[in-house]
């Protein structure tokens, strides 16, 4: 069996993390671009799932975004919630713009950066230490995970046309 080198490991993982992070631009605008079309009914209508709408699922995956963020920047006690006060439009901009950040700090980082291992808490304020691409990868795994939640919720509003986010989709035109 052949094994990376370690330098080679490490030029892959930052590749993978950076198709990751377009790959999570891409579907989150995809999904913006259905959800932004709602009317305020929809996007606050109550709908069975791990959050009760359109627009707390949205929010969490703000939240989610900018959360990550400032524990990578070493904020003591990140904002995990409640803190947004704009409206859905300002929401979904806020959205893209973390979402832009993780792609452009990926882009520009090293190496070491992306294999340092981090300490961080949860919203248990549980203590924990990882290395920053474990992270990276959960992040974009969850927003994946909610962008589905978010799929099912729009047809259960009665929304047909939603367009594919899956990674597979999205790889056959990256061009890295």
């Amino acid at each position: 069996m052949k094994y990376l080198s370690l330098s080679k490991s490490r030029e892959n993982m930052k590749q993978l993390l950076q198709q990751y992070a377009a790959y999570n631009i891409w579907a989150n605008k995809k999904i913006s671009d259905v959800v932004s079309q709602l009317s305020e009914e929809q996007i606050h209508q109550e709908i069975v799932s791990s959050f009760p709408s359109v627009y707390k699922t949205m929010l969490h995956l703000m939240e989610v975004e900018n959360a990550w963020w400032e524990r990578l920047k070493l904020v003591e006690h990140p904002a995990m919630s409640g803190w947004f006060t704009g409206n859905f439009a300002d929401l979904i901009k806020k959205w893209m713009e973390l979402s832009l950040q993780w792609e452009a700090w990926i882009r520009q980082t090293n190496d070491v950066n992306i294999m340092h291992v981090f300490a961080y808490q949860n919203s248990k304020k549980e203590h924990f230490k990882q290395p920053v691409y474990e992270m990276l990868l959960h992040l974009f795994n969850h927003q994946t995970f909610h962008r589905g939640q978010l799929i099912t919720m729009l047809r259960q509003l009665g929304i047909e046309k939603i367009p594919p986010t899956d990674f597979i989709v999205f790889s056959r035109s990256w061009k890295g």
